[in-house]
């Protein structure tokens, strides 16, 4: 055979043995979309796939400890499950919801707030806690004798910043309409919540608003802001699953019952929130 010839053959050979562990890959892909992912295959397994944000309601790191308002609920239901908790931090809602479409994890664990549009793609536990949208600006004292807003109407020409895919943007576009004028909503794709606090009581930035709880565990290590002013409504939050997960809704939902009647979770929200 002329080298040519053989040259010819094994680039053939490649091709095909390429071509073939494309056409594999494909194959498993499309498998592990079909494979469902609900309790029974968790329990299996032994491991819960939980998402948060890395703050002070989701997951932190205090010292040599780990904590979070989020984190110590999901270790509450390692105790109460047997299973152990794998846990991923994504701070952008948005993405999270991608992770847990792919099957990447299973749980979301933050507090979502529960509309009609999520509810549609999604499952969602039991109310967790009961919250609402809240302005971050600083306190008197700390800008120079200006006090804090307290009309809605002030908003009017103000630019607001909020997290990147934060619900509190239609409410806030809603509120420019409902006040006839325009609010200017700044999403920031780098800070949460909690972090766009710190750069309302730095000076950094004027406005801010994040979630009432979110709010509160910030204003206790940052006395310069103020968070009495309300945005939205009462909110009911919860944790999200997929649609394909109803048995696993069904045991956090029994977990959770479990943790209320038991005192534990009502420890854990003190412990972050204080008094309801």
């Amino acid at each position: 055979m002329s080298k040519k010839l053989l040259k010819l053959y094994t680039g053939l050979l490649i091709i095909s043995i390429v071509t073939m562990i494309m056409l594999w890959r494909i194959q498993a892909l499309k498998y592990a979309e079909r494979q469902p992912r609900d309790y029974p295959e968790i329990q299996e397994e032994g491991i819960l796939r939980m998402m948060t944000e890395y703050d002070l309601s989701g997951y932190y790191v205090a010292g040599d400890t780990i904590e979070g308002f989020q984190y110590e609920l999901s270790q509450a239901i390692a105790q109460l499950s047997g299973l152990e908790i794998h846990t991923q931090l994504e701070m952008s809602l948005a993405e999270s919801f991608n992770t847990l479409e792919k099957k990447e994890c299973d749980i979301i664990a933050r507090n979502i707030p529960i509309t009609s549009e999520v509810s549609e793609k999604y499952l969602f536990t039991d109310p967790i806690v009961f919250n609402k949208q809240v302005l971050i600006q600083r306190t008197a004292k700390a800008n120079n004798g200006i006090e804090p807003l307290r009309n809605q109407l002030h908003l009017a020409g103000k630019i607001i910043y909020i997290p990147k895919n934060s619900p509190a943007k239609l409410r806030l576009e809603n509120l420019g309409i409902e006040i006839g004028d325009t609010i200017h909503i700044i999403e920031d794709s780098l800070y949460s919540g909690e972090q766009l606090a710190i750069l309302v009581a730095k000076g950094d930035i004027d406005y801010a608003v994040c979630d009432q709880q979110t709010a509160k565990l910030s204003q206790k290590q940052l006395a310069e802001i103020d968070i009495k002013t309300d945005i939205s409504f009462t909110q009911l939050q919860s944790w999200a699953v997929r649609k394909d997960s109803p048995i696993l809704l069904d045991s956090l939902n029994s977990w959770f019952k479990q943790m209320r009647e038991n005192g534990t979770f009502e420890k854990i929200y003190k412990k972050y929130y204080n008094k309801r």
